[in-house]
């Protein structure tokens, strides 16, 4: 039994990218062969994709882990490793993006539109990309990125021109039926209809237009009463609402009046479900129709003949039809197909976007410093660049650091520092990772090669560190000697 879904989580892994080699050429007759390793390969990511063929998210609904495929490693003689492969998820026309916070993030209408989910890593660079007139001969490579995980929300509003809205068991699955090729299933019974019906209404000339019903529509259903909560979304799109009235309930203190003033006050209070929807602007200003159903009944047209006058006064085009005759379905076919026509002549026309360059100013740094609530005298560098090379820093090995280094000082980062009054051994937090900073002139190309995989700034560093634990060794068993003297 197929299942209508609407609403899900999906938890979306991009690819992590491949770690970069480093790798010395090794040939006979050929010492200084020079690094050739290869480049990791980017991590594959998760894109969202509309397609006209897919109408629900079951699929996601039973399987919401899309994991993208990892980056390979570059390996020796300059050969780069294979990017990953892209996770193309194909979800309904209409579907909304939205973060774990409830944030639009995208609206997916038209076939073909796409949206990246999570972005897969950066792949490592191998140590021969990596040379300059400083490294001829680097002994490190620098790690693949791992790729953006996000747990994000779907949501399907359909997209219909016209929307059907009434009591349950107003007939609306009976006008999809008659009016489309749609086949929904018509009982005797409320709540018949799960899910949005949508059918394709063709007056024969050229105006084509769909419509949906919606089910499940009550007093309170704003607020979680019967099936209106989760359906009530699918007739934000919609540019025309047709009240299908019941003139032949025999339910007490029910009349075409009371209900449409009763569904009127449900869509005034879904409003505030519009606030992050894009295009359509507020329900009250969509054009209405009202329809009064089921006038093959002889007590139906005694009704429909006394409410129509004052329904008319409205200003809302009224039709008399009958889904089981088939009167009046012609007159009212036209007539949505001009009101769909008026009110697509009303919007604004979409204008084609372009592609804008903007080019990044000269003295663009690409980062900030801000002092460190939680460490008095530290701070911390936010940035995508610095918090990316952090990432990729492989922290055991001592050049890979200096060329960290090297990298954050060529950035502005460390006169930044010194700019805010940042002491020697202040800790400063880029990422997930703490150091003591440590300010040094010696930079890039100024610093002495010692040999592959260290620093001598590093080395330095750790000579000066461990006098420094000695002296405060010794200055510890002073006291206790003048004591026992």
């Amino acid at each position: 039994m197929s299942r209508f879904v609407d609403r899900v989580t999906i938890h979306a892994h991009a690819g992590t990218g491949g770690h970069g080699c480093s790798s010395v050429h090794r040939e006979k007759f050929k010492p200084l062969g020079g690094p050739d390793g290869g480049n990791g390969g980017h991590g594959g990511s998760v894109t969202l994709v509309v397609d006209l063929q897919v109408h629900t998210l079951l699929d996601f609904h039973f399987r919401p882990h899309a994991r993208a495929s990892n980056g390979k490693p570059g390996m020796g003689a300059n050969r780069n490793g294979a990017n990953g492969t892209d996770l193309i998820l194909k979800v309904p026309d209409g579907t909304v993006v939205l973060d774990s916070d409830g944030h639009m993030l995208a609206d997916l209408v038209g076939e073909g539109t796409e949206f990246v989910a999570a972005e897969g890593g950066r792949g490592g660079l191998g140590n021969a990309a990596l040379v300059s007139r400083a490294r001829k001969a680097p002994g490190f490579a620098l790690l693949g990125e791992a790729g953006a995980e996000r747990d994000l929300l779907l949501e399907l509003k359909s997209v219909a021109d016209v929307g059907l809205v009434g009591f349950p068991s107003a007939g609306k699955s009976s006008l999809v039926s008659v009016l489309s090729a749609a086949k929904p299933k018509i009982a005797d019974y409320p709540f018949t209809t799960l899910a949005p019906n949508l059918g394709v209404v063709n007056t024969g000339g050229t105006d084509v237009f769909t419509i949906a019903d919606v089910p499940g529509l009550i007093p309170g259903a704003a607020d979680g009463k019967g099936l209106g909560l989760e359906f009530l979304r699918h007739i934000e799109r919609c540019a025309v609402l047709a009240h299908v009235v019941d003139c032949a309930t025999l339910e007490p203190g029910r009349d075409p009046l009371s209900d449409i003033d009763a569904l009127e006050a449900e869509l005034a209070a879904h409003q505030p479900a519009l606030a992050n929807d894009v295009g359509l602007g507020d329900l009250s200003e969509r054009p209405r129709v009202v329809i009064l159903n089921k006038i093959d009944v002889p007590d139906a047209q005694d009704l429909a003949d006394l409410v129509k006058p004052e329904l008319a006064q409205r200003g809302w085009p009224v039709f008399e039809v009958s889904a089981v005759t088939h009167k009046g379905l012609e007159q009212l076919t036209y007539a949505l197909a001009k009101q769909v026509r008026d009110y697509r002549a009303a919007q604004p026309k979409a204008v084609p976007r372009r592609p804008v360059i903007r080019p990044v100013a000269i003295d663009e740094s690409g980062f900030e410093v801000i002092s460190d609530p939680a460490n008095p005298g530290g701070f911390i560098v936010r940035g995508v660049r610095p918090e990316r090379w952090v990432r990729q820093t492989q922290f055991d090995n001592d050049e890979a650091v200096g060329y960290l280094a090297d990298r954050l000082n060529r950035l502005g980062v460390e006169d930044e520092l010194t700019k805010l009054g940042a002491e020697p051994g202040a800790p400063v937090t880029i990422g997930n990772m703490t150091f003591e900073w440590e300010p040094t002139a010696a930079m890039g190309d100024n610093v002495p090669i010692t040999g592959r995989g260290t620093d001598i700034r590093l080395e330095a560093n750790d000579r000066i560190g461990a006098a420094e634990r000695k002296l405060a060794r010794k200055a510890r068993r002073q006291p206790q000697e003048q004591g026992d003297d």
